[in-house]
C-alpha cells in the first residue's frame, strides 16, 4: 500500500485554475479501485491519498498525470508501506 503526500509548492496560487481537473483525476483513481482515501493535509499544506493494489511504477505514472503535479502546484512524495498487522476491517491490506 502507498501513502501519497501532495504538498503545495510555490505555484499554490494556481490551484483554483486546475481544481476541476485535479478532482477528475482523484475521481478516476477511485473508479479504477486504486485510491482508498483522499484528504487534505492540515493546515492548508496540500493533500494525501492512500493507494492499494497497484505497483509503485504504475502509481508513479498515475501521480505524474495529476494536473496539480504536472503544473507544479504540488510536489508528490510516495511512501510505500508493507502492512504487517491491521484492524480486521483493513485485513485486505495484508495481501
Amino acid at each position: 500500500m502507498f501513502i501519497v503526500l501532495l504538498r503545495f509548492s510555490e505555484n499554490k496560487s494556481q490551484a483554483s485554475a486546475f481544481m476541476e481537473l485535479h478532482n477528475q483525476w482523484i475521481k478516476s483513481g477511485f473508479e479504477d479501485g486504486v485510491f482508498l482515501m483522499a484528504g487534505s493535509l492540515k493546515p492548508s499544506l496540500g493533500g494525501s491519498i492512500m493507494a492499494h493494489g497497484i505497483s509503485r511504477e504504475d502509481l508513479e505514472h498515475r501521480v505524474n498525470q495529476d494536473p496539480f503535479v504536472a503544473e507544479n502546484i504540488v510536489t508528490a512524495e510516495i511512501l510505500e508501506i508493507d502492512p504487517k498487522k491491521t484492524d480486521e476491517r483493513l485485513n485486505f491490506l495484508l495481501d
